[in-house]
């Protein structure tokens, strides 16, 4: 498990603990639905509780886990609170690839056979092996979960059943913008070198053709908290003092000294700074809002040379 997301296992053990002291005691049984009939779901990041409250619509009350932006994701405590309100979902969805490990821990503390469950990384079919854990930054992920969400929420609600699929493919439908914007950066700025701190946009740097020329083993690094050793360290100032990036993302949600000294180097080299988010700014964003957000500040960094350290 990575070093950053151990306090993770930690604090959900200790929220286990608590929900089952106090004899799971809750508003609601596990997994049961509200008297209005209103499907309780749970994201474990806001970016998937996004999703099931757009797919399920009136019929879902979806909440997050993890939804403030200020906060470090690889530090968030989970609580008795956190435990109670996966005990009354109906259903889940959580990332995999050892991102959010606590939700298994508080699942495991109140097992129930009614709720179901979406780990995005074995929906998209990936091994454990998978190196960078930030699914909802690729184009291709967010439609499938939308499908699995509305085909649970089917299974919970028949009678809703064509509701939620709709919504589904209205969402899907939505990412167009996004999706576009993606395609007309690779088609104008093919190849453009970038640096890194975390591998947070990776896989949205892929699809629009980007070169990051971060060392992984620098990236993998500061995303587990250990830290880089002084040649990947220098290989990471070399690309700024020569000048061989166009623009730097950093996780804005975790910054440290290290990061801080790459910022001061990236602005004294005249490199314009993105800052991307792990979980989704709040408020006035949705999953597309953002996501386009994240690719016209990329944009605005290349193309006129703005920084955007903050959407």
């Amino acid at each position: 498990m990575p070093h950053r997301w151990r306090g993770l296992a930690a604090a959900a053990a200790l929220a286990a603990a608590a929900l089952l002291a106090a004899g799971c005691s809750s508003s609601l049984a596990v997994g049961t639905t509200p008297a209005d009939g209103t499907i309780i779901a749970v994201g474990a990041e806001s970016e998937y509780a996004d999703v099931i409250a757009q797919v399920g619509g009136k019929y879902v009350q979806a909440s997050a886990i993890m939804s403030n932006p200020n906060t470090d994701p690889h530090t968030f405590e989970a609580s008795a609170s956190t435990g109670r309100l996966v005990n009354a979902a109906r259903l889940v969805v959580q990332n995999g690839l050892g991102y959010d490990t606590f939700m298994d821990t508080i699942e495991k503390a109140v097992p129930d056979s009614g709720r179901r469950t979406i780990v995005v990384q074995k929906l998209l079919g990936l091994p454990d092996s998978t190196p960078n854990p930030h699914l909802w930054y690729d184009p291709a992920t967010m439609p499938k979960v939308a499908a699995a969400v509305a085909e649970d929420l089917a299974a919970i609600q028949p009678s809703h059943a064509a509701y939620f699929k709709a919504n589904a493919k209205a969402f899907t439908n939505s990412l167009s913008a996004w999706i576009d914007a993606i395609g007309t950066f690779k088609q104008h700025y093919p190849g453009t070198p970038v640096a890194t701190t975390e591998p947070v946009a990776d896989y949205l740097l892929a699809a629009a053709g980007a070169d990051n020329r971060t060392p992984w083993a620098f990236q993998a690094d500061i995303m587990n908290g250990t830290d880089p050793s002084a040649q990947d360290v220098a290989v990471e100032r070399s690309l700024f003092s020569k000048h061989e990036v166009t623009v730097f993302l950093y996780n804005q949600q975790v910054t440290d000294s290290l990061t801080e000294s790459f910022i001061a180097l990236a602005r004294a080299n005249r490199i314009p700074v993105v800052g991307v988010y792990e979980t989704m700014p709040e408020p006035g964003y949705r999953y597309q809002s953002w996501m386009l957000a994240e690719v016209r500040a990329l944009r605005n960094a290349v193309a006129d040379h703005v920084s955007s350290e903050h959407l």
